[in-house]
């Protein structure tokens, strides 16, 4: 599947656990909305996404994407260690200047 290079940088930094990198895809300002919970800035993500991949070492598998103006929806089989897995998940994508400025994750 095709990706815009941000996305696949977003989807590759996960898959290899580069929480640093991972970071550097979203603006400084970013909010994540993710399991109830609300996350801004760098700093809050990079450690949200530390301690997710600490506990989950979840990978995606992209199934979709869409984009439309400044959103974007990325569709991804999603494997871990948590119950339940592998599920599929949407995240929903606020984009600005070629970076992530919002993210919110759905079931």
């Amino acid at each position: 599947m095709e990706l815009p290079q941000l996305v696949a940088r977003f989807v590759e930094t996960q898959n290899t656990y580069d929480s640093q990198a991972y970071t550097a895809c979203f603006t400084e300002t970013a909010i994540v909305h993710d399991e109830g919970r609300i996350h801004t800035g760098k700093e809050e993500i990079r450690h949200w996404i530390e301690e997710a991949n600490e506990n989950y070492r979840s990978v995606m598998k992209p199934l979709q994407y869409e984009e439309s103006g400044l959103n974007g929806t990325l569709t991804a089989e999603v494997s871990g260690t948590f119950p339940g897995s592998p599920i599929v998940l949407q995240f929903h994508l606020g984009l600005n200047d070629d970076l992530i400025d919002s993210l919110k994750v759905t079931g």
